[in-house]
Protein backbone atom coordinates (compact mmCIF):
# COMPACT_ATOMS: atom_id res chain seq x y z
CA UNK A 1 0.00 0.00 0.00
CA UNK A 2 1.48 3.59 -0.80
CA UNK A 3 0.25 5.72 1.77
CA UNK A 4 1.88 8.69 -0.02
CA UNK A 5 -0.70 7.98 -2.84
CA UNK A 6 -3.86 7.43 -0.70
CA UNK A 7 -3.18 10.45 1.11
CA UNK A 8 -3.20 12.53 -2.15
CA UNK A 9 -6.67 12.10 -2.79
CA UNK A 10 -7.36 13.88 0.67
CA UNK A 11 -5.14 16.89 0.08
CA UNK A 12 -6.67 19.32 2.78
CA UNK A 13 -6.21 15.92 5.61
CA UNK A 14 -2.75 15.36 4.34
CA UNK A 15 -2.08 19.87 4.59
CA UNK A 16 -3.90 19.22 8.44
CA UNK A 17 -1.45 16.40 9.45
CA UNK A 18 1.89 17.98 7.66
CA UNK A 19 0.60 21.65 9.21
CA UNK A 20 0.20 20.18 12.79
CA UNK A 21 3.06 17.83 13.02
CA UNK A 22 3.27 14.27 14.93
CA UNK A 23 2.84 13.68 18.39
CA UNK A 24 5.40 11.46 20.46
CA UNK A 25 3.07 7.82 20.57
CA UNK A 26 3.88 4.62 21.84
CA UNK A 27 2.03 1.38 22.79
CA UNK A 28 2.01 0.19 26.33
CA UNK A 29 3.66 -3.45 27.32
CA UNK A 30 0.13 -4.49 28.35
CA UNK A 31 -1.49 -3.40 25.19
CA UNK A 32 -3.84 -6.82 25.39
CA UNK A 33 -4.88 -5.94 28.87
CA UNK A 34 -5.42 -2.51 27.71
CA UNK A 35 -7.77 -3.18 25.32
CA UNK A 36 -9.67 -5.56 27.68
CA UNK A 37 -10.06 -2.26 29.39
CA UNK A 38 -11.12 -0.29 26.59
CA UNK A 39 -14.06 -3.69 25.70
CA UNK A 40 -12.64 -4.27 22.89
CA UNK A 41 -14.33 -7.51 21.48
CA UNK A 42 -12.32 -10.77 22.49
CA UNK A 43 -12.27 -11.70 18.40
CA UNK A 44 -10.80 -8.96 17.75
CA UNK A 45 -7.56 -8.88 20.58
CA UNK A 46 -5.66 -10.37 18.70
CA UNK A 47 -5.91 -8.87 15.21
CA UNK A 48 -5.12 -5.58 16.56
CA UNK A 49 -2.10 -6.88 18.18
CA UNK A 50 -0.97 -8.24 15.09
CA UNK A 51 -1.24 -5.05 12.97
CA UNK A 52 -0.05 -2.72 15.14
CA UNK A 53 2.35 0.06 12.92
CA UNK A 54 5.83 -0.48 13.15
CA UNK A 55 8.08 1.99 14.37
CA UNK A 56 9.47 4.29 11.31
CA UNK A 57 7.05 2.82 8.75
CA UNK A 58 4.31 4.78 6.79
CA UNK A 59 1.53 3.94 9.11
CA UNK A 60 3.81 4.90 11.70
CA UNK A 61 4.32 8.42 10.79
CA UNK A 62 0.34 8.47 9.64
CA UNK A 63 -0.37 7.43 13.22
CA UNK A 64 2.04 10.05 14.90
CA UNK A 65 0.01 12.99 12.89
CA UNK A 66 -3.11 11.67 13.64
CA UNK A 67 -2.59 11.23 17.11
CA UNK A 68 -0.79 14.95 17.07
CA UNK A 69 -4.55 16.53 15.21
CA UNK A 70 -6.48 14.90 18.02
CA UNK A 71 -3.33 16.58 20.54
CA UNK A 72 -3.96 20.30 18.75
CA UNK A 73 -7.44 20.39 19.66
CA UNK A 74 -8.14 18.92 22.82
CA UNK A 75 -11.09 19.21 24.59
CA UNK A 76 -11.75 22.76 21.54
CA UNK A 77 -15.33 22.77 20.76
CA UNK A 78 -13.72 23.37 17.25
CA UNK A 79 -12.89 20.38 15.63
CA UNK A 80 -9.87 19.23 13.86
CA UNK A 81 -10.69 17.33 10.18
CA UNK A 82 -12.91 14.20 10.82
CA UNK A 83 -10.60 11.20 10.26
CA UNK A 84 -12.60 9.67 6.71
CA UNK A 85 -13.35 6.21 6.21
CA UNK A 86 -9.63 4.71 5.03
CA UNK A 87 -10.40 0.42 4.43
CA UNK A 88 -6.86 0.49 2.49
CA UNK A 89 -5.13 1.49 6.15
CA UNK A 90 -6.86 -1.62 7.59
CA UNK A 91 -9.72 -2.62 9.56
CA UNK A 92 -7.64 -1.70 12.88
CA UNK A 93 -5.45 1.15 11.89
CA UNK A 94 -7.72 3.83 13.80
CA UNK A 95 -7.88 1.73 16.73
CA UNK A 96 -3.82 2.05 17.32
CA UNK A 97 -4.41 5.68 16.63
CA UNK A 98 -7.02 6.21 19.59
CA UNK A 99 -5.20 3.66 21.64
CA UNK A 100 -2.08 5.57 21.26
CA UNK A 101 -3.71 8.80 22.02
CA UNK A 102 -4.93 7.13 25.29
CA UNK A 103 -2.06 9.47 27.60
CA UNK A 104 -2.77 12.58 26.21
CA UNK A 105 -7.06 11.99 26.65
CA UNK A 106 -5.77 10.95 30.18
CA UNK A 107 -3.98 13.99 30.98
CA UNK A 108 -6.39 16.14 30.37
CA UNK A 109 -9.12 13.94 31.99
CA UNK A 110 -7.06 14.37 34.96
CA UNK A 111 -6.43 17.96 34.73
CA UNK A 112 -9.97 18.55 34.78
CA UNK A 113 -10.68 16.54 37.44
CA UNK A 114 -12.58 14.13 35.26
CA UNK A 115 -13.63 11.08 38.21
CA UNK A 116 -11.92 7.39 37.12
CA UNK A 117 -15.08 5.36 36.80
CA UNK A 118 -16.59 8.74 34.01
CA UNK A 119 -13.01 8.45 32.22
CA UNK A 120 -13.40 4.36 31.83
CA UNK A 121 -16.41 4.55 31.03
CA UNK A 122 -16.23 6.64 28.43
CA UNK A 123 -13.27 5.46 26.78
CA UNK A 124 -14.85 1.80 27.12
CA UNK A 125 -16.77 3.11 23.95
CA UNK A 126 -13.93 2.20 21.73
CA UNK A 127 -14.50 -1.44 22.28
CA UNK A 128 -18.43 -0.47 21.74
CA UNK A 129 -18.04 0.61 18.60
CA UNK A 130 -15.96 -1.72 17.52
CA UNK A 131 -18.83 -4.38 18.64
CA UNK A 132 -21.10 -1.96 16.53
CA UNK A 133 -18.89 -2.11 13.16
CA UNK A 134 -19.26 -5.91 13.82
CA UNK A 135 -23.09 -5.45 13.81
CA UNK A 136 -23.64 -3.41 11.03
CA UNK A 137 -20.86 -5.01 8.56
CA UNK A 138 -20.20 -8.30 9.55
CA UNK A 139 -16.72 -7.78 9.84
CA UNK A 140 -13.81 -6.28 12.32
CA UNK A 141 -13.21 -3.02 12.60
CA UNK A 142 -14.41 0.45 14.09
CA UNK A 143 -17.68 2.09 13.42
CA UNK A 144 -17.62 5.66 12.06
CA UNK A 145 -13.30 6.48 13.49
CA UNK A 146 -14.51 10.12 13.27
CA UNK A 147 -17.11 9.05 16.04
CA UNK A 148 -14.59 8.36 18.73
CA UNK A 149 -12.63 11.81 18.02
CA UNK A 150 -15.01 13.60 20.23
CA UNK A 151 -13.96 10.74 23.06
CA UNK A 152 -10.25 11.17 22.47
CA UNK A 153 -10.10 15.14 22.64
CA UNK A 154 -11.97 15.15 26.01
CA UNK A 155 -15.60 16.70 24.56
CA UNK A 156 -17.78 13.60 24.96
CA UNK A 157 -18.45 11.86 28.22
CA UNK A 158 -20.59 9.02 29.26
CA UNK A 159 -22.42 9.59 32.50
CA UNK A 160 -24.71 6.01 33.21
CA UNK A 161 -26.98 5.39 30.54
CA UNK A 162 -26.38 8.67 28.15
CA UNK A 163 -23.65 10.41 26.87
CA UNK A 164 -23.41 14.26 26.86
CA UNK A 165 -21.26 16.14 24.18
CA UNK A 166 -20.11 19.43 24.87
CA UNK A 167 -20.92 21.66 21.90
CA UNK A 168 -22.33 24.63 20.23
CA UNK A 169 -25.78 24.57 19.18
CA UNK A 170 -25.93 25.14 15.73
CA UNK A 171 -28.24 27.66 13.49
CA UNK A 172 -31.52 26.05 13.61
CA UNK A 173 -31.33 24.25 16.54
CA UNK A 174 -30.46 27.47 18.17
CA UNK A 175 -33.18 29.13 16.33
CA UNK A 176 -35.36 27.12 17.98
CA UNK A 177 -34.42 27.75 21.66
CA UNK A 178 -34.28 31.30 21.24
CA UNK A 179 -37.75 31.23 19.60
CA UNK A 180 -38.83 29.22 22.59
CA UNK A 181 -37.91 32.79 24.89
CA UNK A 182 -34.67 31.37 26.03
CA UNK A 183 -31.46 33.22 26.61
CA UNK A 184 -29.67 30.72 24.26
CA UNK A 185 -29.19 30.47 20.39
CA UNK A 186 -26.93 29.97 17.62
CA UNK A 187 -23.08 29.43 18.55
CA UNK A 188 -24.08 29.29 22.23
CA UNK A 189 -22.78 26.15 24.47
CA UNK A 190 -25.27 23.08 24.90
CA UNK A 191 -24.87 19.45 25.95
CA UNK A 192 -25.49 17.43 22.73
CA UNK A 193 -27.27 13.90 24.07
CA UNK A 194 -26.50 10.54 22.89
CA UNK A 195 -27.72 7.02 23.44
CA UNK A 196 -24.87 4.34 22.92
CA UNK A 197 -26.15 1.33 21.69
CA UNK A 198 -25.35 -2.46 23.96
CA UNK A 199 -26.11 -0.76 27.19
CA UNK A 200 -29.78 -2.13 27.94
CA UNK A 201 -33.11 -0.59 27.97
CA UNK A 202 -33.10 3.61 28.30
CA UNK A 203 -35.50 3.29 31.02
CA UNK A 204 -36.85 6.60 32.22
CA UNK A 205 -35.22 6.06 35.65
CA UNK A 206 -31.63 5.46 34.05
CA UNK A 207 -32.10 8.60 31.73
CA UNK A 208 -32.93 10.70 35.10
CA UNK A 209 -30.28 10.16 36.32
CA UNK A 210 -27.49 10.57 33.86
CA UNK A 211 -29.25 14.36 33.77
CA UNK A 212 -28.63 14.44 37.00
CA UNK A 213 -25.08 13.65 37.07
CA UNK A 214 -24.61 15.49 33.91
CA UNK A 215 -25.95 18.94 35.80
CA UNK A 216 -23.68 17.89 38.76
CA UNK A 217 -20.30 16.81 36.00
CA UNK A 218 -19.76 19.70 33.66
CA UNK A 219 -20.09 22.52 36.62
CA UNK A 220 -17.69 20.70 38.53
CA UNK A 221 -15.23 19.76 35.44
CA UNK A 222 -15.82 22.43 33.32
CA UNK A 223 -16.89 25.48 35.68
CA UNK A 224 -15.93 28.24 32.78
CA UNK A 225 -18.94 26.90 30.56
CA UNK A 226 -22.29 27.18 31.15
CA UNK A 227 -24.95 24.61 30.12
CA UNK A 228 -28.50 26.06 29.70
CA UNK A 229 -29.60 23.43 27.13
CA UNK A 230 -29.01 20.05 26.21
CA UNK A 231 -29.69 19.23 22.42
CA UNK A 232 -30.28 15.66 20.57
CA UNK A 233 -30.13 14.94 16.85
CA UNK A 234 -31.65 10.74 16.47
CA UNK A 235 -33.70 9.00 14.99
CA UNK A 236 -34.91 7.69 18.18
CA UNK A 237 -36.93 11.12 18.47
CA UNK A 238 -38.59 10.81 14.98
CA UNK A 239 -42.00 11.03 16.11
CA UNK A 240 -43.74 8.15 13.96
CA UNK A 241 -42.41 6.09 16.30
CA UNK A 242 -45.26 7.39 19.18
CA UNK A 243 -47.45 6.10 16.78
CA UNK A 244 -45.92 2.64 16.28
CA UNK A 245 -45.19 2.06 20.32
CA UNK A 246 -47.38 2.08 23.20
CA UNK A 247 -47.42 4.99 25.40
CA UNK A 248 -45.49 3.42 28.18
CA UNK A 249 -42.27 2.76 25.87
CA UNK A 250 -38.93 3.81 27.16
CA UNK A 251 -38.53 5.38 24.09
CA UNK A 252 -41.87 7.24 23.45
CA UNK A 253 -41.07 8.60 27.46
CA UNK A 254 -37.66 9.80 26.08
CA UNK A 255 -39.15 11.76 23.20
CA UNK A 256 -41.47 13.33 25.54
CA UNK A 257 -38.70 15.40 27.49
CA UNK A 258 -37.53 17.30 24.08
CA UNK A 259 -39.18 20.06 22.43
CA UNK A 260 -39.08 18.81 18.85
CA UNK A 261 -37.59 20.59 15.48
CA UNK A 262 -36.56 19.89 12.50
CA UNK A 263 -36.43 16.38 10.88
CA UNK A 264 -32.61 15.59 9.75
CA UNK A 265 -30.87 12.45 8.61
CA UNK A 266 -32.96 9.40 6.81
CA UNK A 267 -31.93 6.11 7.60
CA UNK A 268 -30.46 5.78 10.75
CA UNK A 269 -32.94 3.59 12.38
CA UNK A 270 -31.95 0.91 10.21
CA UNK A 271 -28.55 1.14 10.59
CA UNK A 272 -29.08 1.27 14.60
CA UNK A 273 -32.06 -1.37 14.68
CA UNK A 274 -30.85 -3.79 11.85
CA UNK A 275 -27.40 -3.82 11.45
CA UNK A 276 -25.86 -5.78 8.68
CA UNK A 277 -29.14 -7.52 7.90
CA UNK A 278 -30.76 -7.27 4.39
CA UNK A 279 -34.13 -5.71 3.96
CA UNK A 280 -35.99 -9.24 3.03
CA UNK A 281 -34.80 -10.38 6.02
CA UNK A 282 -36.07 -7.78 8.66
CA UNK A 283 -36.63 -9.98 11.86
CA UNK A 284 -39.70 -8.51 13.84
CA UNK A 285 -38.75 -10.02 17.07
CA UNK A 286 -39.50 -7.11 19.11
CA UNK A 287 -42.02 -4.30 19.19
CA UNK A 288 -39.27 -1.65 17.71
CA UNK A 289 -38.27 -4.03 15.08
CA UNK A 290 -41.61 -4.59 13.74
CA UNK A 291 -42.62 -0.96 14.12
CA UNK A 292 -39.68 -0.44 11.52
CA UNK A 293 -40.40 -2.77 9.38
CA UNK A 294 -43.77 -3.12 9.22
CA UNK A 295 -43.25 1.23 8.40
CA UNK A 296 -41.17 0.19 5.91
CA UNK A 297 -43.24 -2.39 4.12
CA UNK A 298 -46.17 0.13 4.59
CA UNK A 299 -44.25 2.76 2.23
CA UNK A 300 -43.00 4.93 4.96
CA UNK A 301 -39.74 6.13 5.72
CA UNK A 302 -37.94 6.96 8.95
CA UNK A 303 -36.15 9.98 9.92
CA UNK A 304 -34.54 11.98 12.33
CA UNK A 305 -35.28 14.52 14.15
CA UNK A 306 -33.53 17.54 16.27
CA UNK A 307 -34.50 18.49 19.92
CA UNK A 308 -33.95 20.31 23.09
CA UNK A 309 -34.71 20.63 26.62
CA UNK A 310 -33.85 22.87 29.57
CA UNK A 311 -31.54 21.67 31.93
Amino acid sequence: MDIETLLRGHPDWLAHLESGGPATIAFPDDLADELVRLAVPHEDIGAVLATLPEPGGPLWWLAERCVGSLVSAMGGLDPPPAFPDLPELGPYFFVHVFVAALPYTRRYHREHGVPDEVSRATLADLGRNMAAHRKRHGTGGLHHPRWFMRHARGILYELGRLQFERVRMGVRTGEGVRAAGLPAGPGDLALSVHIPDFKGPMTPAACDASFERAREFFPSCFPAERFLIATCHSWLLDDQLAGHLPASSNIVAFQRRFHLLHRCDTGAALEFVFGAEAAAEWPRRTRLERAIADHLAAGGEWYGRAGWLRL
